[in-house]
């Protein structure tokens, strides 16, 4: 039997239900749909390859929709986790897009990483359709998409954000609203940076290691406990010394993201040369066939280098 306090919670748990889409079923957001889904949200998903939406209903139930503007009929909030700027215009826009099918009040979340330009275009059109933008790039990598431990960095209106922090707070380790539209996407191109100096960094100690002779697994048992210790050395050691490369981030989009912070940093005049080698370093790494290796390959470059 169920005492009124635990009818009070049983009702308060039903309100924060709400009536989803989640547009793109990537290694990132395939699981971060499932999330809402198993948390009790009515998800409808889209995904541009429809086989894929089917496989995602078939595995978390909810529903699946041939367009955006499908998907997000009827719908408190879209969720959009897609390729680059092309790929969002291409979900929010146009006859079939997600913009079309929104109701006054809804509110879009876009996952993406895209550019801060392309952010404010959105959140524009959307603001003249009467529906909220909130720009929630994610870091992470697929690890974090499977066990719902993403970074969120927003930007946007403060109430949308609100309104939205529960439905991102599914699969979330930490959501935060940084600024106005675009500084979500700002905050991104901050983690990439400092993400593509780490990882060289780190593929040069392992590759000096491994050429010295060393046990690479002794050596980070050391430093990892002292100042050189980062989240990239706890999580992509063991994999980068047995040259293991076929999950996480991959290098293609690694490369579609630096583009994005080199291009920025030319409009502000920020300084990026260590993001600018690296960016050529990862060219290095396409050019060995490793577009879709995960981003700390890049100490097959230096092994390739002999």
């Amino acid at each position: 039997m169920i005492g009124r306090s635990g009818i009070a919670q049983l009702n308060s748990k039903e309100k924060q239900m709400a009536k989803l889409a989640f547009l793109g079923l990537g290694v990132m957001g395939g699981p971060m749909a499932g999330h809402l889904q198993k948390a009790g949200h009515e998800v409808t998903v889209y995904n541009r390859t429809a086989a894929k939406a089917e496989a995602w209903v078939k595995e978390y139930g909810g529903a699946s929709a041939a367009t955006p503007r499908e998907a997000a009929q009827g719908a408190e909030f879209v969720m959009a986790c897609v390729g680059n700027d092309d790929d969002l215009r291409g979900v929010c826009l146009g006859e079939d897009g997600a913009f079309a099918g929104m109701q006054a009040g809804a509110i879009f979340v876009d996952h993406t990483t895209v550019s801060a330009a392309v952010t404010r275009e959105l959140y524009a059109a959307a603001d003249a359709a009467q529906i909220s933008f909130v720009d929630a790039p994610i870091s992470g990598g697929q690890a974090g998409a499977e066990n719902a431990q993403l970074s969120i960095m927003c930007g946007g209106d403060a109430g949308a954000f609100d309104r939205a922090l529960p439905v991102m707070d599914v699969y979330a380790k930490i959501c935060r609203r940084i600024g106005e539209s675009g500084a979500g996407q700002m905050t991104k191109m901050c983690n990439q940076i400092a993400i593509a100096g780490l990882v060289q960094g780190l593929s040069e100690a392992l590759h000096f290691a491994e050429k010295s002779g060393l046990d690479g697994r002794a050596v980070v048992e050391v430093i990892s406990q002292g100042a050189a210790g980062s989240w990239q050395m706890s999580n992509r050691y063991e994999t980068m010394l047995d040259d293991h490369f076929d999950h996480g981030f991959a290098v293609d989009w690694m490369r579609k993201d630096l583009g994005i912070c080199l291009r920025t940093a030319d409009e502000n005049g920020a300084s990026l040369p260590v993001t600018a080698l690296v960016d050529q370093f990862y060219k290095d790494v396409q050019k060995l066939g490793g577009g879709r290796w995960d981003t700390s390959s890049l100490i097959k470059r230096l092994r390739a280098m002999g």
